[in-house]
């Protein structure tokens, strides 16, 4: 870990790390081929905790390979892509070149040594399974694909604990997922010098986390009793302010009223695309996947309709935990004129209830203009300190709220448009495969 750190500390490759919930339905694992000798492999279904999707990807810039030259160099000898000092791949079954059915063991210090077998090898990529022993059950595969004058490389994986043990490490103490992190953006950056090119917008982190109680179709929320309860009392709290007078809330009244706009990839004008730029970004609003959960994580009811659903929203700010009560209003779907232009339009807002620190009202959007196919995310807010509920929430969010406010605003636009764009290129990929 002490390696970790300081690789960590100085590291200059950019790395950009998102996180969002998955879906079963979405986000298995791929079907092991039944070619290839299964004894003692570990599937996700062999493992404990959440399933963890994760995608790593890079855009690589001036290399003369083509993806299946660069999957070659990379398959004649996996350890070439190894960071040296910290991690070795070494091939315990099999000559040469990876070959289907190979195995290896990627040693690392400490207790993360992992045996995996090559399952699927194929130009252009190749998949490894884990075995019996290793701290993950699961699947990784390494591919390349050629992107406009430049090679796109993919690093996917499909993984859950191995044991109850790996997994408090993992998901609870965060030590493993640390080590594994630096881990694949090292084999990433390795292969980079492979290709004899050079990276293009850093490494693009996706994680999918699909909860264990989803996974056995069990209950999904996991929160305890209490927050529970707490999600439940919702229902008996008002709208901490007058929502007939949104109209009178402005600057001069002492009310902070915001307005953000960030452009999304484009798409050809006129009505949004089956599976487009549009339609990813309207899903993600609804799945409330806008905001970080690591800062802000919404507890409702999945059979709750967005509209009037209520939301109690955990936030974590320096190490502290407290939460707070929403209700979504309107949820809207409609062709707005603006100035002679038309836009197809989706949002939903939302209110904040009796004991939140904040009163005001939340609006995300994304809009689509038919005459050019500009996409953009639109968040607007009005809010200001709340007059009633704790007195140590209300001050503090008079002395700090404000700055962390508009940091939050800031980095969901971020966030929204790079999941927006992971999103259309996972399926890209898909289709492509």
């Amino acid at each position: 870990m002490a390696f970790t750190a300081w690789s960590y500390m100085w590291r200059t490759t950019a790395v950009h790390r998102w996180e969002i919930t998955g879906l079963p339905s979405e986000d298995a694992a791929p079907e092991l081929p039944v070619e290839v000798d299964l004894e003692d492999v570990q599937g996700t279904a062999d493992g404990t905790g959440p399933l963890l999707h994760r995608i790593y990807r890079t855009r690589i810039v001036g290399s003369a390979l083509g993806p299946e030259e660069l999957v070659e160099r990379i398959a004649a000898d996996l350890d070439r892509i190894a960071p040296s000092g910290f991690a070795s791949f070494q091939k315990v079954d099999g000559e040469g070149p990876l070959g289907l059915g190979d195995e290896y063991v990627v040693r690392m210090p400490g207790p993360w040594d992992g045996p995996v077998r090559a399952v699927v090898v194929r130009p252009g990529g190749f998949r490894l399974a884990t075995l019996t022993g290793h701290l993950e059950a699961g699947q990784i595969e390494f591919r390349a694909r050629a992107d406009h004058r430049s090679l796109e490389f993919t690093i996917e994986s499909w993984a859950r604990s191995g044991d109850r043990l790996s997994n408090l490490m993992y998901t609870h103490l965060g030590l493993a997922k640390e080590v594994q992190l630096h881990m694949w953006t090292s084999v990433i950056e390795r292969v980079v010098k492979l290709a004899e090119g050079s990276m293009s917008g850093g490494i693009v982190i996706t994680t999918r986390r699909v909860e264990e109680a989803r996974l056995n179709g069990e209950d999904t929320d996991e929160t305890s009793q209490r927050t529970k309860r707490r999600l439940a009392e919702l229902s008996q709290r008002r709208v901490n302010f007058d929502s007939s007078r949104v109209s009178e809330y402005t600057r001069s009244a002492g009310w902070h009223v915001d307005d953000m706009i960030e452009p999304l990839p484009h798409e050809p004008s006129g009505p949004p695309l089956r599976g487009g730029v549009w339609e990813v970004t309207r899903q993600l609003l609804i799945d409330y996947q806008v905001a970080d959960p690591d800062v802000v994580r919404a507890v409702y009811r999945d059979d709750a309709p967005l509209e009037g659903r209520d939301m109690l929203l955990v936030i974590r700010f320096l190490g502290v935990r407290f939460g707070v009560g929403v209700r979504i209003g309107m949820v809207y779907e409609e062709e707005r004129e603006i100035d002679g232009r038309r836009a197809q339009v989706f949002g939903w807002s939302y209110r904040t209830l009796e004991g939140h620190f904040e009163q005001g009202e939340m609006h995300y959007q994304v809009w689509k203009w038919l005459d050019t196919g500009d996409v953009e995310f639109r968040l607007h807010a009005i809010s200001k300190a709340a007059s009633s509920g704790p007195w140590m929430l209300r001050t503090g969010f008079r002395l700090v709220g404000r700055v962390n406010q508009l940091r939050f605003y800031r980095q969901t636009c971020r966030r929204v448009r790079r999941l927006t764009e992971s999103e259309l290129e996972t399926r890209r990929q898909a289709e492509a495969a």
